[in-house]
């Protein structure tokens, strides 16, 4: 892909050209991979091109009333109409301008996992699940389980879902990102028959999922072991041994997997799973050289180490990193999520237009 040189936002007219003609060309989409690569960020720079049009077209109808103003009344109040709007349509394009995570056009995979708290933390951890399945139906997003471990009572020990997009336009990781980190719940658990509150906690883990062109693996960098696959209680659930664990020897990254019921199905998820880890991992590499590391997920399930809050007795739900808050809790538990989520949107925008590190 051309660079161009000049101002950032001749270079996104520049490079948007340049996408358009690329995708024009039949023998791109002879590649699934790249014609999508190319489609993601032509969709990417769509919003800023529309916006960079209307501040052109916008500072036109500007300049021509401001000629007439001296003699005509309404197109001096059409002036300063046109000011107004040429300025809110300057800053749409400052804030589309600010970097984007390379990341943020990818699907990705979320792993929602039970902490402190015993069965009520999985029953928690099922919440969020049903709560991000939800919000993935409003977006006409494609949920699919890779893996699961459910509770004794529900729930989930831990579950990893895959969610995808059919639509470029419509990304998945640059909202989902969001919502790594350690989520509290307050509530009288099912098991509590004095009726008091208990609080617990479940970590969520949001990666953005690797094609293969973005990670390369080498295959004797892996150790692959197999065992038996267990169910709840260590009893087996296999008669042979179907159950994969994949150990990345130059990171230590390890991913087990037994969900499916052959050896090489779990070997072809648990890679799936390792390269969107190992992603993850250079993404976050490449950001600390820049020293530009913005929004660490937690990933410590600890009840003090929280990024939002679920306060069923208040019926509140409040995030600690962009101080949203709102009595709305049922709503946001059955995936009504884009507010909350536009919060955090809002505040890395601001920070990083400030140049600091995001919430």
């Amino acid at each position: 892909m051309s660079q161009a040189i000049g101002t950032p936002t001749d270079n996104a007219l520049s490079e948007y050209a340049d996408l358009e003609a690329q995708l024009a060309d039949p023998g791109v989409h002879g590649g699934q991979g790249r014609a999508r690569e190319l489609g993601r960020r032509y969709a990417e720079l769509g919003p800023l091109v529309a916006a960079i049009r209307e501040q052109e077209a916008v500072q036109a109808d500007l300049e021509a009333a401001r000629e007439m103003a001296a003699e005509d009344k309404e197109m001096a109040e059409l002036a300063v109409s046109l000011e107004e709007q040429l300025g809110e349509v300057e800053g749409r394009i400052r804030d589309l301008l600010v970097p984007r995570d390379p990341a943020d056009g990818k699907d990705c995979l979320l792993e929602v996992k039970a902490g402190e708290g015993g069965d009520e933390s999985a029953l928690f951890a099922g919440d969020l699940v049903r709560m991000y399945t939800r919000y993935a139906e409003q977006r006409g997003w494609k949920v699919e389980v890779i893996s699961a471990t459910e509770g004794e009572l529900g729930g989930y020990k831990d579950i990893q879902l895959a969610v995808k997009s059919r639509d470029p336009a419509n990304p998945v990781f640059g909202r989902l990102k969001y919502e790594g980190g350690v989520h509290r719940v307050q509530r009288v658990p099912v098991t509590e028959s004095q009726g008091r509150i208990h609080t617990s906690a479940a970590g969520v883990l949001v990666l953005p999922e690797a094609e293969e062109v973005d990670v390369t693996i080498d295959q004797n960098d892996l150790r692959i072991d197999v065992y038996r696959s267990s169910g709840p209680g260590g009893q087996s659930v296999n008669t042979t041994d179907s159950a994969v664990r994949i150990t990345h020897i130059p990171t230590g990254v390890t991913v087990a997997m037994q969900n499916e019921k052959s050896q090489l199905q779990n070997k072809e998820a648990g890679m799936r799973v390792l390269r969107a880890r190992l992603l993850a991992l250079a993404l976050e590499e490449q950001a600390a050289k820049d020293s530009a590391v913005r929004g660490a997920q937690i990933r410590t399930v600890d009840r003090s180490e929280k990024v939002r809050t679920y306060n069923f007795p208040d019926n509140r739900v409040a995030d600690h990193r962009s101080g949203y808050k709102a009595n709305n809790l049922s709503q946001v538990l059955d995936g009504d999520l884009d507010a909350v989520i536009s919060s955090l949107v809002d505040a890395d925008t601001a920070a990083k237009l400030a140049g600091e590190d995001a919430p």
